[in-house]
């Protein structure tokens, strides 16, 4: 991935010198909610280990109806663009990691440590029409208390899968923060070759926290109908932006999509270990990249798509590149 790693490098200079990234107001507010549910799993790519699974759960607010305390917040954010119309989001999810061998008991020493991350979080979205600017506070728990063995014993009982040995060795618990921001832009590039709309949306990121401190850059490219629509599919975080809202102009529509993205990471507590004492993990790798292929269809006020990530190897000692696949379903009321 060193020719991705150049083709972002390149990027940030257009993005900083671009003058088509001006944001353009947009000025009428969408009056319907957004619920969104995401589901990501490694069985997608067929393997069981590394970041196995998470599910996320979240509303956001309508512009229309946005109470009027939250919208005086965020116009004084200066992480929120103040031309844009705003939104409240909060959400709810469950993330676990596990080592490659589910079947040792013994701490497996060079392989990523079993973890569980339950957290909740609230946010606030502003949306000029050519910007997505979005900052989210997240709180939770890391350790037994996220019950994230339970839940993958559960499942794994279920499907008919091998049984997780190792738990007993997660990480133990901690409050967990992360503090988020992220800005994309729309309309860098736009065309609309035989009638299909085609354009890429550059994006820049930054996380904040004792759960994960990192900043990113990378680009979405689609090609499709109706692609006003939304800024990409939501995933979990902190992984690649998407957009939890989307605002159809047509019956129907839908796109296909490429997201590269360069991550630089100063922390991990999924591969560092807890922060205040001693136990499981592993030597991380600082730069980090990402490719993620998928599509998106739009129906009436529903919203449906499929992500496969590919990423570089997060640390020195992993077996192979991971991968996994992303649903999410999203619907308008």
């Amino acid at each position: 991935m060193n020719c991705m790693r150049f083709i972002l490098i390149a990027l940030s200079f257009v993005m900083v010198s671009c003058p088509l990234i001006a944001a353009e107001t947009r000025q009428e507010e969408d009056d319907k909610d957004i619920f969104n549910v995401v589901f990501e799993n490694d069985v997608f790519a067929g393997s069981d280990g590394g970041y196995t699974n998470g599910i996320r759960f979240a509303w956001i607010s309508s512009e229309e109806n946005m109470p009027v305390w939250t919208k005086w917040s965020a116009n004084r954010l200066p992480s929120l663009a103040s031309a844009g119309n705003k939104r409240l989001s909060i959400a709810a999810g469950q993330s676990m990691f596990a080592p490659d061998d589910l079947s040792r008991r013994d701490l497996v020493a060079f392989d990523r440590p079993y973890a569980g991350w339950l957290y909740g979080s609230i946010g606030m979205v502003s949306d000029t029409g050519k910007t997505l600017d979005n900052t989210v506070l997240t709180l939770g728990v890391i350790g037994p208390l996220a019950y994230a063995k339970q839940t993958q014993k559960l499942v794994h009982r279920l499907t008919d899968s091998p049984d997780p040995k190792g738990w007993h060795n997660q990480l133990e618990n901690e409050p967990g923060i992360i503090l988020t921001y992220e800005r994309k832009w729309r309309g860098l590039y736009e065309a609309s070759p035989f009638g299909v709309g085609v354009d890429m949306m550059p994006h820049v990121g930054v996380n904040l926290g004792n759960v994960s401190t990192n900043a990113s850059i990378g680009a979405t490219f689609r090609l499709g109908y109706d692609l006003p629509a939304d800024y990409g599919p939501s995933r979990i975080r902190p992984s690649l932006p998407g957009s939890d809202f989307f605002i159809p102009t047509q019956a129907a529509g839908g796109y296909i999509f490429a997201t590269v993205e360069e991550r630089a990471v100063a922390r991990n507590i999924f591969l560092d270990g807890n922060t205040f004492q001693d136990g499981p993990s592993v030597d991380k790798k600082h730069l980090v990249s990402s490719l993620q292929l998928g599509a998106a269809m739009t129906y009436g006020d529903a919203r449906l798509s499929y992500t496969h990530v590919f990423m570089t190897k997060e640390f020195d000692t992993e077996r192979g590149n991971p991968q996994f696949g992303a649903l999410t379903f999203s619907y308008r009321f």
